[in-house]
Formats: structure tokens, sequence, C-alpha cells
């Protein structure tokens, strides 16, 4: 069995993959960075309610776009799995799948996210991520990394709203029916989250139109399900694009 760890913004995200598919998926809040003993708890827990041994894990791989974390979540996981940790990162992609101009640039997740693209597909890709931050990656058919756009995600967005103003409240991430909101609440929700389906569609008429190929859209993060209206537009939605991009790297 293989452990996939992907450290984003707002998530640890700690997956564990059978041969055939993921069977399990924790997430661990990734601020405040906690030491490595409250790591190796949260996981030994998990394993245990699962039913799984530590002896299971055969190859532990961990992509990390939080530098603090990277030694701590290599130096619990080694004497934890007894085995040795593959980090993702500039080091490794020469034997990659996947071209990129600026390694020392581009975070380690996009790199997983291309990896399993060019893997899992044949052609040209946009990789649509919803994360703490949207991103748009840009695969040409022979693996190169054309570029990426970044934007605030919605989460980012709306804290970012109510963070800066006195009167607007904390709203969940619901698209409303309607883009005309006819209340407090519905008047976020329509300025993000269709501001957000706007913004997406316009993203991926410009990419493609300067690109000038055909092209297929892929779409992943844990936001990703939150716009639906989006989903005609993108060939496929695989909420697990990440883990997979590292589960074929610790393969590579």
């Amino acid at each position: 069995m293989l452990l996939a760890v992907d450290a984003g913004n707002t998530n640890i995200v700690f997956g564990v993959h059978d041969g055939e598919s993921w069977i399990h998926e924790w997430r661990y809040e990734t601020f405040p960075i906690r030491n490595q003993i409250e790591y190796e708890m949260f996981l030994r827990l998990n394993f245990l309610e699962s039913n799984l041994g530590l002896d299971m894990i055969d190859k532990i791989v961990i992509s990390s776009v939080v530098p603090q974390l990277n030694n701590i979540l290599e130096n619990f996981s080694r004497p934890l799995f007894e085995k040795e940790p593959l980090l993702v990162g500039p080091k490794i992609y020469d034997r990659l799948p996947v071209d990129t101009g600026n390694p020392h640039e581009i975070g380690t997740d996009l790199i997983a996210n291309a990896v399993a693209a060019r893997t899992l597909h044949e052609g040209n890709v946009i990789i649509v991520d919803f994360g703490t931050a949207l991103t748009f990656t840009i695969v040409n058919e022979n693996g190169k990394i054309e570029g990426v756009n970044i934007a605030p995600g919605l989460k980012t967005a709306i804290a970012a709203l109510v963070g800066n103003t006195a009167q607007l409240p904390e709203v969940p991430l619901e698209l409303p029916d309607s883009a005309i909101g006819k209340n407090t609440t519905h008047a976020i929700q329509s300025g993000v989250l269709w501001g957000y389906v706007s913004m997406v569609e316009g993203m991926l008429d410009r990419i493609q139109n300067e690109f000038g190929k055909p092209v297929e859209v892929i779409a992943t993060g844990g936001l990703s399900s939150i716009l639906h209206p989006l989903h005609e537009r993108f060939d496929e939605v695989n909420r697990y694009l990440t883990l997979d991009g590292l589960r074929i790297i610790a393969d590579t």
C-alpha cells in the first residue's frame, strides 16, 4: 500500500492507496503547524480506526507547498513506517513525464496534477484546481507545462471579503439559483460563486483561444463540485487527481 501526503495551505491530506483505489483519505488542518508527535498520533488513530497496520505501507510520497512542514513530515513518517519517504521537489523532476521551465517556482501539487493529467490523458490538458488558490495549469501534448495562472480560491475570496468589511457575515459555500442577490447572504453567495463561474469560463476561453489547439479540461480540488454549472465545461472532474499524481510519481 501507498501513503500519499499532500500538504496544502489549508489542509494536509493523507491518502492510502491499495493498488487499485484510494481506500482512505484523512484531512488535518495545516495551521497551526504541530510537532511531529501530533501528526504521528493522528495517523496512528486513523490507521487503528480503519483496521490498517502501519506495516502495510510499502511506500510514502510527500508533496508540500508549506516549507515549514517538509522536515516535520519526513521526520515523523520515517520512523513510524520504517520507510524512507519520497519528498517531491526539483531534484526528481528530471525523471517525471512532464517538463517545466521554472522548477523552483511551481508548486509540487501542480507538478503532481500535471503528472496525473499527462499519464492518464493524451493530448493537451488544462487542469483547474479549486483549492486555497484557484489554479489553471496548461500541459501540452509533449508533457511541457506551458504555464500556470493563479487566482484566490473560493474560501480565500469569501474570507477576505468578510474579514475586511464590518457588516458582512460569513456564508456557506452554496451556489444560489439566481445571480441576483435578494438578501445579504445570497448577495455574497451570488457575487462570489457566480462570479467564479464567470471567471473560470472566461479564463478557459482566453487560454483556449491563445493556445489555439484542442484541449481537454480536468477539474480537481475539494471545492470542484460546488460550481456545478461549470461541469459541462470540464471533460472530467477528478477529486483525487493530485493524489493520483503522487502515486504515479512514487512508482516512477
